[in-house]
């Protein structure tokens, strides 16, 4: 035998692995069981550690027209992590967010993945038993404000889990108008830039490694029971989604996004902040929603990708800005969150405007987007699966229905919820064998593009919001005049549905509509509220004395 051969044989011994016992080998195989590298030690927070590295300098946000760095966003999101670290806040704890679009916000995000926290984004339209009942349900340990909330959480604030040391407060800078004052930050709670400052800027070490698998965020949707359902999104899933979005648009690092929908919703974070900040896009941010603004910001920016829900689009236009601006510059624009009209498509490409329109849940964002090219043969279609999403319509029986008939549309693949936190059986129900089950009525055609028929169990979207009638029918019973309630989506005109709620009020009782909508005030959000009342002496009831919604929906069809 030669010396290199005796060498090689000698490092091969060496760095021999000695053989898995029966129990280990059993373990490996449970562990891999799931999608290959889930295990894996990496997290979300690294898209923005990676980009600092990378592109330091460059714009990773534009927000309210001040630029912000790569690197500047990293650093704050550094400082975020170590104060979560002093707080106590460790691998697997919730912290709650109530802020307006800002760049804390993404500070927060990337700061919990880093750790291993599971980031709870909180819908700032909501009043004060509705956040109370989401912050409860996941235990949230802390939560961070801004000023404009103050008055809903100081409502709440000694019903609620969270620790008394972990009320973070946050100064908005929202214009304030002549002669009010935004309120100050209250004895019960700590200045957020006041703890930060003094945080170093370097990496954090998390006591506990944090892995593809692990939860990143709990994002709260409405059940048709009325009850909130936090929909679990793990890095592992965020990475996919990110992926399926570059795919999508083809996004380039020399991109500049505008898009002013909101973080706390799964489209705001997981759809356009976290893939554009990931591909080292510049995404332009504004702390809320203005249609004139938008406008402006495409041709201040030279906007190459735009995002915006279809009810944004109709007051884009009805502002007139889009007839005073230069758009040559965009090659991608992104919309749809509800029934988007074949108007609306039209008027946007009068201005060369060609609106791609998807289809997408919080449990599973972004599973299908209609090709540029197919805007206009397939009008209606909300198109095609992503690459790493699987559809088909479902007999609801788990078997796979030809082209051209209706059933329930169901999706597999990496991007899909890992289940609704605390609801096991909930999540049995949604999820079968690993096929999830989105409640919608559709059917798919010969080319393999899917159509959306109706949506199942009466949810209805309201200006890009799902709207669950349930949750406002078991409130309005609870009125001493109200008999029975039953509420129904009815198309409208600037936000493609609104509710219409058709009231049995109690024998002898009158009731106004001025009298309803009082009665919900403070009880749900306002984007919630019907938008239209009738009063009925009787509600069409099946033998079970349920409502007969498909009259009710004919009755309306029929004035």
């Amino acid at each position: 035998m030669s010396v290199d051969s005796q060498k090689r044989k000698r490092i091969r011994k060496e760095i021999a692995v000695p053989p898995m016992n029966p129990q280990e080998r059993t373990v490996s195989t449970q562990q891999n069981q799931g999608l290959p590298g889930a295990s894996v030690e990496w997290n979300v927070g690294s898209i923005i550690s990676k980009r600092a590295r990378l592109t330091p300098e460059k714009n990773a946000l534009i927000y309210e027209d001040t630029p912000v760095t790569f690197k500047t966003l990293n650093d704050g999101t550094n400082r975020c992590a170590h104060l979560l670290e002093r707080k106590g806040i460790k691998k697997g704890d919730r912290i709650g967010v109530l802020l307006l679009n800002c760049v804390e916000f993404l500070e927060a995000y990337f700061a919990a993945a880093k750790l291993g926290v599971i980031f709870v984004p909180l819908n700032w339209r909501m009043v004060g038993p509705e956040l109370e009942y989401q912050l409860n349900d996941c235990s949230v340990r802390m939560l961070l404000f801004h000023d404009s909330f103050l008055g809903s959480v100081d409502l709440i604030r000694t019903r609620l889990k969270v620790e008394h040391d972990k009320f973070i407060f946050l100064k908005s800078g929202s214009p304030v108008l002549p002669g009010f004052e935004l309120p100050k930050c209250p004895p019960w709670a700590e200045d957020y830039h006041e703890l930060i400052k003094d945080q170093p800027v370097v990496e954090p070490s998390p006591e506990q490694p944090v892995k593809m698998d692990d939860p990143l965020a709990i994002l709260y949707t409405s059940g048709v029971t009325g009850n909130p359902k936090g929909a679990m999104v793990s890095h592992m899933q965020t990475f996919f989604k990110n992926f399926q979005i570059a795919l999508y648009v083809d996004g380039q690092q020399d991109d500049i996004v505008i898009a002013q929908m909101p973080l706390f919703h799964s489209g705001g974070l997981f759809i356009v902040a976290t893939p554009c900040l990931m591909g080292g896009m510049t995404l332009v941010m504004r702390g809320g929603f203005d249609a004139e603004e938008f406008a402006q910001d495409i041709q201040r920016y030279r906007g190459t990708i735009v995002f915006a829900l279809t009810t944004m689009w109709r007051l884009i236009l009805d502002s007139g800005k889009l007839d005073q601006i230069d758009v040559s510059s965009v090659r991608c624009v992104v919309g749809g969150g509800e029934r988007t009209p074949a108007k609306l498509f039209e008027e946007l490409a009068k201005r060369d405007l060609f609106m791609q329109q998807g289809f997408g849940q919080t449990e599973n964002s972004a599973m299908m987007l209609l090709p540029r090219e197919d805007i206009v043969r397939k009008m209606g279609s909300i198109g095609k699966p992503g690459f790493f999403t699987e559809i088909w319509i479902s007999n609801g029986n788990g078997k796979k229905l030809p082209p051209g008939e209706i059933g329930e549309i169901v999706a597999r693949g990496p991007t899909v919820m890992s289940g609704y936190w605390n609801r096991p059986e909930e999540t049995a129900r949604t999820i079968v064998g690993g096929v999830l089950h989105t409640g919608d009525l559709g059917y798919m055609d010969e080319e393999g593009y899917f159509y959306i028929v109706d949506r199942a169990k009466d949810m209805y979207r309201s200006g890009g919001e799902n709207v669950y009638p349930a949750e406002i029918e078991k409130i309005l019973v609870t009125h001493p005049k109200v008999s029975m309630a039953a509420i129904i989506g009815v198309p409208d005109e600037k936000w493609g549905e609104v509710g219409m709620a058709f009231i049995v009020p109690m024998a002898g009782e009158k009731l106004t509509e001025r009298e309803i909508l009082e009665f919900l005030k403070g009880k749900i959000a306002k984007y919630k509220f019907p938008s239209k009342v009738e009063f009925l002496s009787e509600l069409p009831l099946t033998a079970t004395m349920k409502v007969k919604k498909a009259e009710l929906k004919k009755r309306y069809a029929a004035r």
